[in-house]
């Protein structure tokens, strides 16, 4: 009589991740974490990047209508947080200008003050705008790196294993290898929305900067002619 064949034990990949050995495992649970702190950084940074557009955007458009600047920076002076980085890079400016003005300093000295304190308040914004953004980058070139470890420490594992058996065949190897590849699966997870989340930002940031720059020159020679 033929031997009977035995159907393989359908494989699915909870089953592979439950039976990996231990130190796959915690491998798998490390990448998980990076991939949930990667996802939580990326939605809050995105909500904050656009809610500096919008306060950017909104500022420039009061600012370009030609109204009192003392007035502007006055209700700005009353709610800064709520006024955005640009606003408040703005009532920097002219908080110095016209300190320095009452004081009946020198043109040179009102400008310097002015493009001084707007420079300070500048960098502290886009040190906030910037803030974690490291993370991003790490977990995007980390996580394939520690996958890959789950990987070659599992494969290792799994013919390790074989050298127990007397007869290797594909059908005692493959789950082994299969669990192993699942940690590189998880470390690219992890990583590939980190690097596009990454880019994204660093380049909304440049925009932001950008227009920052093209608004403080252009105060700085309103104040400038004010002074004449």
């Amino acid at each position: 009589m033929d031997p009977v064949t035995t159907a393989p034990t359908e494989m699915s990949v909870f089953s592979l991740i439950i039976e990996a050995s231990l130190p796959v495992q915690i491998i798998m649970l490390l990448l998980v974490i990076i991939s949930i702190a990667s996802w939580a950084l990326i939605i809050s940074k995105y909500l904050a990047i656009s809610r500096t557009h919008k306060q950017t955007r909104e500022f420039e458009q009061d600012f370009w209508r030609g109204g009192d600047l003392t007035a502007l920076h006055q209700s700005i002076t009353r709610h800064p947080e709520q006024a955005g980085a640009l606003a408040r890079i703005f009532d920097a400016g002219m908080s110095e200008f016209l300190k320095a003005r009452q004081r009946e300093s020198s043109t040179d000295t009102q400008m310097d003050n002015a493009e001084r304190a707007m420079r300070a308040t500048y960098q502290r914004e886009l040190d906030s705008l910037d803030a974690r953004l490291g993370f991003l980058a790490s977990a995007g070139s980390v996580s394939p790196y520690i996958g890959l470890l789950g990987t070659v420490w599992g494969i290792m594992h799994s013919f390790l294993g074989l050298s127990t058996n007397v007869t290797a065949t594909l059908a005692a190897v493959a789950p082994g290898i299969a669990e192993a590849l699942i940690a590189t699966a998880i470390g690219l997870f992890a990583a590939i929305p980190a690097v596009l989340a990454y880019n994204y930002f660093s380049n909304a940031i440049d925009k932001e900067a950008n227009r920052f720059d093209s608004f403080m020159d252009e105060f700085l020679n309103i104040l400038q002619r004010q002074t004449k």
